[in-house]
């Protein structure tokens, strides 16, 4: 069995080293492999680690004490909580069903719509057009009611012209370019990155300033190579983690 080994951060200097220690800690537990051991890194390891003094550490440790995701007994060291539950996986399965399926579970808000000057960093997907339809939803899980993500979704304007924002808040974008629009997609292009909460996604997500999130881009291609849909997706990086499944054959 491997030891448990957290990820490595940057530090900013202007903001409080134990909280940063702290969140980054915090992302490694939930996100920790389910053989991984419960036993933690001494104090002076993880300070060695972080780059922090211990004082810093132990300010750090106890956080995430008081939250419960670790108990620390003397002399026998500091253990995660066997009970502490990990992040839901975001799985790419390679079909269009199971970016639908990831969604399932969900309930969706439609926060704002309208028509926005393409976004500089998109501009290579919709080269013919100066403006493009955005949809701007926040999702969250149909038991506890507990934000889980919040996404923008970029849209041709002769799709959107037949988008019913109300299925929006019903199914993910692309099962309605699909099933209901029509419209035949021949790929999507994924891309996941660790970021840190913005004060935005904080406040949708409900999360602290600097929280780990996944940030993901989907890129859906019509038959003739066309962007028809650009979306940008944030998720809490305390309730997901990443998984991809490839074909050998």
């Amino acid at each position: 069995m491997t030891a448990f080994a957290p990820d490595s951060i940057v530090l900013n200097r202007k903001l409080p080293l134990w909280y940063q220690v702290s969140q980054s800690l915090r992302a490694s537990i939930l996100g920790r492999s389910p053989e991984a051991p419960l036993r933690l890194p001494t104090e002076e390891q993880l300070a060695g680690h972080y780059g922090v003094s211990v004082l810093t550490m132990r300010q750090a440790l106890k956080e995430l004490e008081d939250e419960g995701l670790i108990t620390r007994h003397r002399r026998r060291g500091t253990f995660i909580e066997p009970a502490v539950r990990r992040g839901a996986p975001v799985r790419l399965l390679g079909s269009v069903d199971a970016i639908v399926a990831q969604q399932s579970g969900m309930t969706a808000r439609l926060l704002d719509q309208g028509t926005v000057p393409v976004p500089s960093e998109l501009a290579e997907h919709f080269p013919d057009l100066t403006e493009v339809a955005m949809y701007h939803r926040l999702r969250s899980d149909e038991k506890t009611g507990e934000p889980t993500n919040h996404a923008r979704n970029i849209v041709r304007p002769e799709i959107a012209a037949r988008v019913d924002p109300a299925d929006l808040e019903r199914w993910p974008m692309t099962k309605v370019l699909r099933d209901v629009v029509g419209v035949r997609i021949s790929r999507i292009t994924d891309t996941v990155e660790a970021r840190l909460a913005d004060p935005d996604t904080a406040r949708l997500l409900e999360v602290p300033l600097l929280s780990p999130i996944l940030h993901y881009t989907g890129i859906t291609y019509d038959e003739d190579g066309r962007a028809l849909d650009v979306a940008q997706i944030h998720y809490r990086g305390d309730r997901f983690s990443f998984t991809v499944t490839l074909d050998a054959h």
